[in-house]
């Protein structure tokens, strides 16, 4: 909910327009953004003017399709070289989140030579339908099966639970509801009293510009913090769970969330305190055995080197918070190894971390079939 009215973060317009809910607007304004080409997608994905795993694989999805509505001249004959050129091309817009290959690649089956034109561009529409539906329905059930976790604290504690959660995993970052965000609403109508603490997220300020904002709105309890105030919380027993989301999981169990998750899940490690994942099992790369496999994206050092605030005339200004000649590193991402690592939770469950390299095996791996190897390589 914005202001009262409902929103989802990404719909087709007429066929052959994108729409997306531009978050480098958010929380200062509500801006919708139309993309007509698969080139402005790539733009709008690298710029992260719409982010978050689950939504940049429905997005990209859409970019592919809106590709196929726009086949130049000279690939008439040749649909099928354009668009897996177009797709190899969406796949670099950010490496690290696994979902924007899979929804691409979900996309490619239909791409095939002995399909028309036409029969291409009404298959990639109604599988961009597909995923954008099946995104809602399963961070919905993520939120169901989170919310017994926090039923079987409640009965115990008897007082309000108090979360901590890093980044954005809200209905921003998805097409609804969001992944840890889904446990929260969930929470909420059963009547469950939670409250969130929501790191600021540096550089880009993703908890304090947008998780925060979404909480709000939705009338979620919650109390933003610098990151580097996690620690103290923990220690001072005012954190009961950690809660994030993930970009890329390993079939392991190392997770890859956004930089700055690792340093909360040792220390909620260190003082006994639950650390759980939220997830839909798209996040999941049965390809890769270790965290140090996941590519790691880095990011621009003007993030790191300046901050983007509104001022009292509700003027958006970039200002300079170092030096001029200092040097910035800005990894976008971390890799949270899986002894942290308390559960992980799905759409088809919770899976504790000592059973999730055999959950993986069982339910993934072995159910892919030759061609779907073939299009995951």
């Amino acid at each position: 909910w914005i202001a009262g009215k409902y929103y989802r973060s990404v719909w087709l317009e007429d066929y052959d327009c994108l729409a997306v809910l531009d978050q480098h607007a958010l929380p200062y304004e509500v801006r919708v953004l139309y993309w007509r080409s698969w080139q402005e997608v790539f733009d709008g994905i690298r710029a992260m003017h719409v982010r978050g795993a689950p939504l940049i694989g429905v997005v990209g999805a859409g970019g592919l399709y809106l590709a196929s509505l726009h086949i130049p001249q000279r690939f008439n004959q040749e649909p099928v070289t354009y668009l897996r050129q177009v797709a190899h091309q969406l796949k670099q817009a950010r490496p690290t989140a696994v979902n924007l290959a899979w929804a691409i690649d979900r996309m490619l089956q239909w791409v095939q030579p002995h399909f028309s034109i036409q029969e291409i561009r009404t298959l990639l529409l109604q599988e961009f339908q597909r995923l954008r539906e099946e995104d809602i329905q399963t961070n919905r059930q993520i939120g169901k099966n989170g919310v017994q976790i926090l039923q079987t604290l409640y009965q115990k504690k008897q007082d309000t639970i108090h979360i901590l959660t890093h980044c954005n995993a809200g209905w921003l970052a998805t097409v609804d509801y969001g992944t840890v965000t889904a446990v929260f609403y969930l929470a909420q109508e059963q009547d469950i009293p939670i409250h969130v603490w929501v790191s600021e997220t540096r550089p880009r300020n993703q908890g304090a510009r947008l998780t925060a904002w979404e909480l709000k709105e939705n009338q979620v309890p919650c109390t933003l913090i610098a990151d580097n105030a996690s620690g103290y919380l923990i220690w001072r027993h005012q954190v009961d769970l950690v809660l994030v989301g993930a970009d890329r999981v390993t079939r392991t169990g190392d997770t890859a969330n956004k930089i700055g998750t690792l340093m909360k899940a040792v220390i909620a490690h260190q003082m006994n305190i639950p650390f759980y994942v939220a997830l839909p099992t798209s996040t999941i790369d049965p390809q890769l055995s270790a965290g140090t496999s996941i590519p790691i994206e880095e990011r621009d050092p003007e993030e790191v080197l300046f901050v983007e605030g509104i001022t009292h005339d509700n003027t958006i200004q970039k200002v300079r918070i170092a030096p001029a000649d200092v040097p910035a590193y800005n990894p976008a991402f971390d890799v949270t190894p899986a002894q942290y690592i308390t559960g992980f939770i799905t759409e088809k469950g919770y899976i504790p971390t000592d059973e999730f390299p055999q959950w993986v095996a069982r339910t993934l791996l072995s159910s892919r079939s030759p061609a779907k190897e073939q299009a995951a390589t």
